[in-house]
């Protein structure tokens, strides 16, 4: 039996946290050795799951977490404002960054794959680890080829600090690589409320939908002339994201340099 992925969690408190503190417990493959959490305090990391004791303490130093427990990888799904802290401390310890946590630009983006390549090691950033999501994102970027009139609606609860969605962002992305930019709609229309017709991103729209009890939702619409293609994924709880997370954990210890988006491992 292969040596297990050394593994620590930053953010291990947090919804996702805790979901990924399940995975790496209950996972033989992997090995918890640190988690980091602000505000859990210095309890067992099982504890915050229901699990029996791990060993393993909770800190709110990152830096201690690396040099004295030395994890293979690091997996944050913190915020904006942290994570992108988070990766640098990371990647100076020769930690390989996971990270699920949205809003990097693309300037940070190439500065953290620079990062990477000069301390050869694997890095992840994906906006999202479902792999029905990436099936429909890919879905889309193709269907685009044909469809190139194109809006994007994604709902999530009204606690998501960011709009549009990382997800949405990155099905644009992929969009844009196979569809001419198109200005839709008609060239005299008016916004009699600001807003109304979403973000504008190469020609077409995205639309965030913010409201209490909705997970993560996200609906392609593609059409022309006498017909319209509709591709939907729905997420019911962050459980579907952990099959994705070990993925990224196992691949990144397999290539040097930041990969952004995890539909590169997805043929």
């Amino acid at each position: 039996m292969s040596v297990p992925i050394r593994v620590a969690v930053i953010g291990a408190g947090g919804r996702m946290g805790k979901e990924v503190i399940k995975l790496v417990l209950e996972d033989q493959e992997l090995e918890l050795v640190a988690a980091v959490d602000r505000s859990a305090g210095e309890v067992d990391v099982a504890s915050l799951v229901g699990l029996p004791a791990s060993g393993v303490i909770v800190t709110s130093d990152i830096e201690f977490a690396f040099v004295e427990h030395k994890p293979d990888v690091m997996v944050d799904f913190t915020t904006p404002q942290s994570a992108y802290m988070n990766t640098l401390i990371a990647i100076k310890h020769g930690v390989r960054p996971v990270i699920g946590t949205t809003g990097f630009t693309p300037e940070e983006i190439k500065e953290l794959d620079k990062l990477c390549q000069e301390k050869e090691i694997g890095g992840l950033i994906a906006p999202n680890f479902s792999i029905g999501a990436i099936l429909m994102m890919k879905f889309a970027a193709q269907a685009s080829k044909y469809f190139p009139h194109v809006e994007i609606i994604e709902s999530h609860g009204d606690q998501k600090l960011d709009a549009p969605s990382g997800t949405a962002i990155k099905t644009a992305e992929m969009i844009v690589e196979n569809r001419n930019e198109l200005r839709q709609g008609n060239p005299e229309e008016k916004e009699t409320i600001e807003g109304a017709r979403g973000g504008y991103y190469n020609g077409f729209r995205i639309h965030s939908v913010r409201l209490p009890g909705i997970f993560a939702q996200q609906e392609v619409i593609l059409a022309g002339f006498g017909q319209s293609l509709k591709i939907r994924h729905d997420s019911y709880e962050r459980a579907a994201y952990m099959p994705g997370v070990k993925v990224g954990i196992q691949k990144v210890m397999e290539y040097t340099g930041l990969v952004y988006g995890f539909e590169q491992f997805i043929d």
